[in-house]
């Protein structure tokens, strides 16, 4: 018996720590020291990186990725830019055509684990390491690497020489560790969009000529011995000869990026309650105007994001000019400067979002580009609108998904960003049906129950990796309602929402509407109704699988609670216990929040000649 009961508990044990570890995070830190030649665009350096295996697997290799390769002709980033339907306007065939000295590259010189040299293979942009010994669950291990790269032109997010005259864009600069986690190794090629990173922190030391001034990731730790604006800011100040060696620190983040231009100015404005935000810009004629203004925009999105979203983590953030448009970096984003004020404003709010979804959060974009880029693009919109006072119906995004379905390129949204088979589908899926989703569930869950949850959303899961249930798993404990149906049918299909009132048919003292779900995509439905007096009443049919109701979002408006629809019912016919002849007019999802493929089914003005039909078959 004693036995019995030891097996028991040692079971019970095993079992409460194998449930305990299932949402573990591994753990990388980084010390880097590299140096920048600004001659030869090439970058040379050390990696000291500290690994730590909080997995219960015991793992026999390592990947790393090398993102500079994906610049040279006869990549993978090369071939689906001129295979594909849809090139992207800023790459198309330019990475065939560069010269020795403009590919980007990245080479290993040596690598060991703790002293020891081990064996390693280049796959593309994946780095494949076979471990000297295994790293054991719960057991830490030490890679020492040199290495050397080379800054291709500027053709896609990172590289040297953009279109507006900035000298380096330096992200997916350096060798990193891919993300191991429930699902194993996460060791993309790098084929056109989206990353995936280890929580860790970044300790690096970049030396470059004095002339540029550096804005990135992290804190500068160096600040007196930094003298390029850090003293005065948007001052430009005696720079000492030689070279200066910058040195950032970055704590608990997925990834480390920077910027470098002799140009730079570098200003700074406060957010009330934090951050500190950075920004750095060359000043002209086409800047400095609208960077200026872009401060105090800056200021308000951080305040709506913290208030309505959760609180921003960290005490600094940068606003840099460079890259090729708009990329969201760890604690800071790189833009294209040269734009109207109203087109900086919106760059600015959607990259700078990216630090709660992708920055915080950190959920898989490359797996799941619209948990991501959708969230991201909905709270930008939605900070915009109140910044600038204006209603919000989130229209382009559903104009988007519309414009989708009538293509008839429509794809599932999950799936690899880089596995779409056009760039629309991949573009729409990820912004336009991502935010659709967060709007469309507000109109399942109702309004008060989304805000809460979208701060429990981030409030549990910062810092963590969250997939898509985990999502929904919030919002289903909020709201109190079933809702992994919707998550399935939204990303795993797709199939369209499409209802409309099919008849109307009344007796003496009552009407009789009949509903019908002309699409495979099962909702609850809201419909108004509009009676002859001006007066409105809204009857909510709740769909069966949400077992639950949505609360009334208005107290003004006069609700009617009916019975379920099951979804496998194609019809639906609800009771008005008033004649006809009293009814105006009816509704199907009057706030439009529904992305209903066809609206014009929705609506029914009640003629005089229906109006005067009664059923004969009713009595």
């Amino acid at each position: 018996m004693y036995r019995l009961i030891l097996l028991c508990i040692t079971l019970l044990s095993v079992t409460l720590i194998s449930a305990q570890d299932y949402r573990w995070q591994q753990r990388a830190e980084y010390t880097m020291d590299v140096r920048l030649d600004v001659k030869t665009h090439k970058v040379t350096g050390t990696q000291k990186l500290v690994y730590y295996n909080n997995s219960p697997d015991t793992l026999h290799k390592v990947y790393y990725h090398l993102y500079f390769n994906a610049f040279q002709p006869g990549s993978m980033m090369d071939v689906r830019s001129r295979t594909i339907a849809d090139p992207d306007g800023r790459v198309t065939d330019r990475i065939s055509k560069l010269k020795g000295d403009e590919i980007g590259y990245q080479r290993v010189q040596s690598l060991k684990q703790d002293g020891k040299d081990i064996h390693y293979h280049v796959e593309g942009t994946i780095l494949e390491v076979t471990l000297a010994k295994p790293i054991l669950p719960k057991a830490k291990t030490t890679f020492d690497m040199k290495f050397e790269s080379q800054v291709p032109v500027q053709i896609r997010r990172s590289g040297r020489n953009s279109r507006e005259g900035i000298a380096y864009s330096m992200t997916q600069w350096y060798p990193k560790l891919a993300e191991y986690d429930f699902q194993g190794w996460h060791a993309y090629q790098y084929v056109a969009r989206e990353f995936h990173g280890v929580w860790g922190d970044f300790d690096v030391k970049i030396t470059i000529d004095p002339t540029f001034v550096i804005g990135g990731t992290g804190k500068l730790q160096n600040p007196d011995k930094i003298r390029h604006g850090y003293e005065k800011a948007g001052t430009k100040v005696s720079r000492p000869s030689g070279e200066l060696t910058w040195h950032f620190l970055a704590k608990n983040v997925t990834d480390f990026a920077w910027a470098a231009d002799p140009d730079y100015v570098h200003e700074i404005a406060l957010v009330p309650d934090g951050p500190e935000v950075h920004f750095f810009y060359q000043p002209g004629e086409k800047t400095t105007e609208n960077w200026t203004k872009l401060k105090e925009y800056t200021v308000k999105h951080f305040q709506f994001m913290n208030k309505t979203f959760g609180k921003y983590p960290y005490d600094i953030y940068s606003v840099i000019q460079g890259g090729d448009g708009g990329m969201e970096y760890a604690m800071c984003t790189l833009i294209t400067g040269e734009r109207s004020l109203s087109s900086l404003v919106g760059v600015m709010a959607h990259e700078v979002s990216h630090s709660w979804y992708q920055g915080v959060l950190a959920s898989n974009e490359s797996l799941y580009a619209w948990f991501d880029e959708g969230f991201t693009d909905f709270s930008a919109d939605e900070s915009m609108a109140s910044i600038l006072n204006e209603p919000n119906d989130h229209s382009g995004s559903y104009n988007g998904y519309f414009a989708l379905v009538r293509s008839g390129l429509q794809e599932p949204m999950n799936q690899h960003s880089d596995h779409f088979t056009t760039n629309r589908a991949y573009g729409t899926s990820a912004y336009s049906m991502g935010a659709v989703f967060l709007h469309q569930l507000k109109y399942i869950i109702g309004e008060a129950n989304f805000y809460k949850g979208m701060l429990r959303y981030y409030n549990t899961w910062k810092f963590r990796h969250p997939e898509p249930i985990d999502f929904i798993r919030v919002m289903e404990k909020t709201s109190g309602m079933q809702l992994k149906w919707y998550l399935s049918y939204w990303v795993n299909t797709t199939k369209r929402i499409d209802y409309g009132i099919k008849n109307v048919l009344s007796d003496t003292d009552a009407t009789f509407v009949t509903l019908e779900r002309v699409g495979e995509f099962p909702m609850p439905i809201d419909l108004l109704v509009t009676y002859a007096d001006g007066t409105t009443e809204l009857f909510y049919i709740p769909m069966n699988e949400m077992l639950g109701n949505k609360p009334a979002e208005s107290t003004t408006q006069s609700r009617v609670e009916l019975e379920t629809w099951p979804w496998v019912n194609p019809t639906y016919t609800l009771k008005i216990n008033k004649p006809v002849k009293s009814i105006s007019k009816l509704e199907i999802d009057p706030s439009m929040r529904m992305a209903d493929i066809n609206r014009k089914n929705n609506l029914m003005e009640l003629s005089a000649e229906m109006k005067a039909y009664e059923d004969p078959t009713r009595k």
